[in-house]
């Protein structure tokens, strides 16, 4: 039983192994190939098939995890009773050390596998539209914009944020929470309030 139970942990293992590579990658590279998504994760080609048989599976995988990571965070933000605006701070506050991570699906999400990711991503994009849907009926977020394409640009503002780097400056979360909320149109000295 102790060979079947550690053979099944290293399988796990050697899969996020996989998609920790696959991410990283694809994040610099989202052309990348199969192979080189395997030279990456220190494995063959044969054992990065057997876990993932076609790049839509692996791209699939890693919008999975993203998603599974996300919901987690929002439920959590959500779990208060506090006004939308501070759950989207503290969404977003949380979000960012996983945004670098995640960056990759903005560019994959505009390439072929586009429709799969949105469908495996759709369920996050519907809290965060709920969590806007929310501040816009109490008056804490504007009304410009319907609150799913809100939900769309606030978010992927802050996974294009967490892709910026400059030798003179790096964005970090406070940067991050204070773009989306002017975006969500919150004022700008309570978002000032939010971010301090």
């Amino acid at each position: 039983m102790a060979v079947i139970g550690s053979r099944a942990q290293a399988m796990e293992a050697t899969r996020l192994r996989i998609l920790d590579a696959a991410r990283e990658l694809l994040g610099h590279a989202p052309d990348a190939s199969m192979s080189d998504v395997a030279a990456a994760a220190g494995v063959v080609r044969r054992t990065l098939y057997g876990y993932f048989p076609a790049r839509s599976d692996l791209v699939r995988a890693l919008a999975t995890q993203a998603a599974a990571e996300m919901t987690t965070l929002l439920q959590r933000s959500r779990g208060s009773s506090s006004p939308a605006d501070e759950v989207w701070a503290q969404f977003v506050t949380e979000l960012w050390p996983l945004a670098h991570r995640y960056r990759v699906l903005l560019a994959l999400r505009r390439g072929n596998h586009g429709a799969e990711i949105h469908t495996v991503l759709h369920s996050v994009d519907e809290a965060i539209a709920g969590v806007i849907s929310h501040g816009q009926e109490d008056g804490v977020f504007g009304m410009h914009l319907p609150p799913d394409v809100l939900a769309r640009l606030s978010s992927a503002t802050v996974f294009a944020l967490a892709d910026e780097r400059r030798d003179t400056w790096e964005p970090d979360a406070s940067g991050a929470v204070t773009t989306s909320l002017l975006m969500l149109g919150v004022p700008a000295h309570r978002v000032s309030e939010l971010v301090a």
